[in-house]
């Protein structure tokens, strides 16, 4: 009985710390007709586990020693074989109870294939962090102890008796990941990162794995562990496909109102951004797996030359599809203006997802400006297409000679251009500050400056037909693309000018 509670007492640390850890929380998804739907589990970058690693309590140094002692004792004695059964049965119940405890549970493949996803799922947020403190300290922690305790010993019973205690439930968690890697679920994009956190909690204890189970006797758990990252690697593989297809396939037909940012564009850059934080897995991932495609992408696509190529080419290609999706959904405007606001709010929203994060380090700064100039370039089409109607209604004043019904017919001209187009674009919206401020500044110069000057040469003569002081024209283009209609009926007022109520109610003068 002593040497009983020797064998149980030496690490009875494993099974007093191996509560179960924190598991990641559920982040809320809302599905949108058949986009891909928000991530269901929250990867690591915001991960909600803040549990402390668990570390295993030191046992007295005389432990080890008495241990040891024993142990070349009996064996010495004739009793070598009894001593190892007793070592076997005492520390392969403490891993098998230490494993249950952190919530991993020995289960067939069967068994997993069987599964709903919902089930499944819960069990692989338990098995992550489980698995990372079994590689760090559980299974690590058997084999510094069976060492020890057989230090004296021949190399083969030290073999032996760690892979009796450790072998069958090692191969056993990592054949959980296979089985769910090779399960028949769909490989859809929400599910991609947490095949993606199973694949790091293996791949980021690869050295632990290779010195924990260096030995002979061990080689069926390295091989089982090289199968589940290899398997891991397929499933994520697929899931980067479904990802492309999902965004090919969706079927959303309603515009969005004012030509805002897609929630398709949300969806996907969210993906992107996160699977950004696993670039260096995805690099072993996409390795020898290149991006094929069935001509050469145009070079203002590509990301910059020098970044790591398969990686890089492979986010570049999931925002292309997505940016050539976007742009059959700007067709669905009536008012090609409106298309233009709505590829320049989505692009813009892409440059800006991209920018400042480690998407900007993958793909480049070359990526990144080649798309600002695609923003600019939609934006000024906007401009062209938008305001040339308001801009053409006052020529070049190159002629004072001008009767007073000629002057009277240009201001109406532009009276009737500027309504127009103003009550078209009041529901409008950029959200972007810093790109709707650019537009609006565009936008004033080339309407005001010119109204300015007709206004001041004219206003004497015509007073009756002019309804804006160049003031009320700044003071509505301050109140656009904010999405509401802010200044109501304003225009329906016949006075001679609006200035004042146009300046009371303009959000530039608050």
């Amino acid at each position: 009985m002593h040497i009983k509670n020797l064998f149980s007492l030496s690490s009875s640390h494993h099974s007093r710390s191996s509560t179960p850890t924190s598991t990641p929380k559920h982040s809320s998804s809302t599905s949108h007709h058949s986009r891909p739907s928000t991530p269901s589990y929250t990867p690591k970058r915001s991960s909600s586990y803040h549990g402390r690693p668990w570390t295993p309590t030191a046992s007295p140094i005389r432990t080890f020693s008495d241990l040891r002692y024993i142990a070349e004792c009996m064996i010495s004695a004739g009793y070598g074989k009894e001593c190892m059964n007793l070592y076997r049965t005492f520390r392969r119940s403490t891993v098998d109870e230490s494993l249950y405890r952190m919530g991993i549970e020995r289960l067939t493949a069967s068994q997993i294939h069987k599964m709903d996803w919902e089930v499944i799922e819960i069990r692989i947020r338990s098995w992550i962090p489980a698995s990372r403190t079994a590689l760090q300290t559980l299974f690590h922690g058997e084999r510094v102890l069976c060492d020890r305790v057989f230090a004296d010993a021949p190399e083969s019973v030290r073999e032996s008796c760690f892979a009796e205690v450790s072998g069958e439930q090692a191969i056993g968690m990592f054949s959980f990941a296979e089985s769910v890697a090779t399960s028949k679920f769909k490989k859809s994009p929400e599910k991609m990162f947490l095949l993606l956190d199973m694949y790091e909690s293996i791949s980021d204890h690869w050295e632990d794995i290779q010195w924990t189970f260096s030995y002979e006797s061990s080689s069926a758990v390295r091989s089982h562990a090289t199968s589940a990252l290899l398997k891991l690697a397929e499933a994520i593989r697929s899931s980067l496909a479904e990802l492309e297809t999902a965004i090919q396939k969706d079927l959303s037909k309603s515009a969005v109102a004012g030509g805002g940012v897609h929630p398709l564009t949300g969806y996907v850059m969210n993906y992107v951004a996160f699977l950004a934080d696993y670039s260096r897995s995805l690099r072993d991932i996409l390795a020898d797996y290149p991006l094929k495609v069935r001509a050469p992408l145009p070079e203002s696509v590509l990301p910059m030359k020098g970044c790591d190529e398969n990686l890089s080419m492979r986010l570049a290609w999931i925002i292309l599809v997505l940016l050539c999706k976007l742009d059959g959904k700007a067709e669905q405007y009536k008012e090609v203006p409106m298309s233009y606001v709505f590829l320049a709010n989505n692009f813009n929203y892409v440059v800006e997802k991209v920018r400042g994060t480690d998407l900007e380090e993958i793909l480049g700064s070359e990526w990144v400006a080649n798309h600002e100039a695609k923003v600019r370039h939609y934006a000024a089409n906007y401009e062209r297409m938008g305001w040339s109607k308001v801009a053409s209604s006052m020529p070049p004043l190159d002629d004072t000679n001008r009767t007073v019904e000629e002057v009277g017919e240009v201001f109406r001209s532009f009276n009737e251009a500027f309504k127009e187009t103003y009550m078209m674009h009041a529901t409008w919206v950029i959200p972007d500050g810093r790109m709707r401020d650019e537009v609006k500044v565009s936008i004033s110069r080339k309407v005001v400056p010119m109204y300015r000057k007709w206004y001041e040469a004219y206003r004497g003569r015509v007073a009756g037909v002019i309804r804006f002081a160049p003031e009320d024209i700044e003071n509505r283009l301050s109140d656009l693309f904010y999405g509401t209609d802010f200044l109501g009926s304003g225009f329906d007022s016949d006075s001679a000018s609006v200035s004042g109520r146009s300046k009371g109610s303009s959000r530039a003068s608050r």
